[in-house]
């Protein structure tokens, strides 16, 4: 348990009343929304800090009132303290999450993207089997899915989709699955069932609207073309497809869904994404040089997850969790795997707010 000092909980509170006090005083609208905004964010934490701070108080006043010897009074009071120390860890353990490093796109909407990688017809079959089960999860979390481009593989699955997943918190609980997702199973094309392991790369970017990247027209190459499918709704009869390439960092984005018109904001918009993610993971490099995180390195080259079809396991190599209910995982139930990597980035920030007190 973190043993917050109280100097730092005094800080929490000192930097609530200011703002309280600078918005009542405030007549600029820009200073106004500024500061509405930083109160929404700290209101929770200064929140959480009174209750930790009354309890606190409460303790010595108990342990008075239980050392008095009076017969009516004490056992009382000696039930009520120690039921209060039972809740102590409890509210310490909600301010340091509070008060431990944000990721403050954790409430943002996503870019999803999944692509084949070693393994052939298997793995773009693999990259279709993965979009599906992080379509099934999105369904229930309430969340929607919209395809921006799909490549279609040769046997089915695919080459490569890319997918806006819209709604409350979805980066947040999706960010960690970026990486290399490993399967070991027998191909439906082999005849002598042996076993292959094939691999498919996973992306999550934040899709985040009001930061500012800076993207000059005359930094982009704008192409349309005609998209190729195996056929239906993914068939372009017009070179509608737009690719954008951001020059300075070779970053590539594309769209083959609807209008060019749309195909070019949403090509744009999947640009703003990348390099947004470019910056983010250059800061969280530099954050990370005295400590690396199990979980969220973002390291898009590492293999994170093993799905093992004979053994009918999943197993994430970050925090050596195996789950044995591949069928199920598959078809969405996500949540087991999700929240212990949720857990165990809290407490990496946990870790990283402890050492900020020694």
């Amino acid at each position: 348990m973190i043993h917050l000092p109280q100097a730092k909980l005094d800080q929490v509170m000192d930097r609530f009343r200011m703002i309280e006090a600078r918005m009542g005083a405030a007549m600029d609208g820009a200073e106004i929304v500024k500061l509405s905004k930083e109160h929404a964010e700290i209101k929770p934490v200064a929140e959480a800090v009174e209750r930790l701070v009354k309890a606190r108080s409460q303790v010595p006043e108990l342990e008075e009132m239980a050392a008095m010897g009076d017969p009516d009074l004490s056992p009382l009071a000696d039930e009520e303290l120690r039921a209060l120390k039972d809740h102590l860890p409890e509210l310490e353990h909600g301010v340091a999450l509070l008060l431990a490093p944000q990721d403050k796109d954790v409430n943002a909407s996503a870019i999803l993207e999944v692509r084949a990688g070693t393994g052939g017809d298997e793995a773009a079959i693999f990259a279709g089997d993965l979009f599906r089960m992080y379509s099934r999860y999105a369904t229930t979390q309430g969340w929607r899915v919209e395809i921006d481009s799909v490549s279609e593989g040769d046997a089915g699955g695919y080459k490569e989709i890319i997918a806006s997943v819209t709604g409350d918190g979805v980066f947040g609980r999706l960010k960690f699955e970026s990486g290399v997702h490993r399967v070991q199973r027998v191909p439906t094309t082999e005849a002598g069932g042996r076993i292959h392991t094939s691999a498919a790369t996973v992306a999550v970017l934040p899709e985040v609207e009001d930061v500012e990247i800076e993207i000059r027209d005359q930094d982009l190459r704008i192409d349309t073309y005609r998209a190729s499918g195996s056929g239906g709704q993914h068939v372009n009869k017009t070179d509608s497809a737009v690719r954008i390439t951001h020059l300075p960092t070779g970053v590539v984005t594309t769209s083959s869904e609807k209008s060019q018109h749309m195909n070019r904001a949403i090509a744009l918009r999947n640009l703003k994404a990348r390099l947004y993610d470019m910056q983010r993971q250059a800061l969280d490099l530099a954050r990370s040089s005295d400590r690396k995180s199990q979980v969220g390195s973002g390291d898009r080259s590492e293999r994170i997850r093993t799905y093992n079809y004979p053994q009918g396991r999943v197993t994430d190599h970050r925090i050596n969790l195996t789950i044995y209910s591949l069928p199920a995982f598959m078809e969405g139930d996500m949540d087991p795997m999700i929240n212990a990597l949720i857990n165990e980035d809290q407490a990496e920030r946990l870790a990283q707010l402890e050492d900020e007190f020694k």
